[in-house]
């Protein structure tokens, strides 16, 4: 791993992988599995794509930037998202 983070996957393991495809990494007990999220079933995807949702709201919070909503304007926006 280099000082920035990156890593060298040898070419052998990469044909399949094209340039700019996204791809998650997945801890499980030691182990980092590296997975195309193209190959993802569906629901995985959702829950990846959820999370990453998620996470951004919760920097924006952090950061000061959020609404106050009463119930239903929040029901609508949640209608929406």
């Amino acid at each position: 791993m280099s000082s920035k983070g990156q890593v060298v996957i040898p070419a052998g393991m990469r044909s399949n992988i094209h340039e700019g495809e996204k791809l998650v990494i997945i801890e499980n007990e030691g182990q980092l599995i590296l997975k195309k999220i193209s190959d993802l079933d569906d629901a995985l995807r959702e829950d990846i794509i959820f999370g990453k949702r998620t996470e951004e709201a919760l920097k924006r919070y952090e950061r000061g930037l959020f609404k106050e909503m009463d119930d239903k304007n929040f029901l609508k926006a949640l209608e929406k998202w």
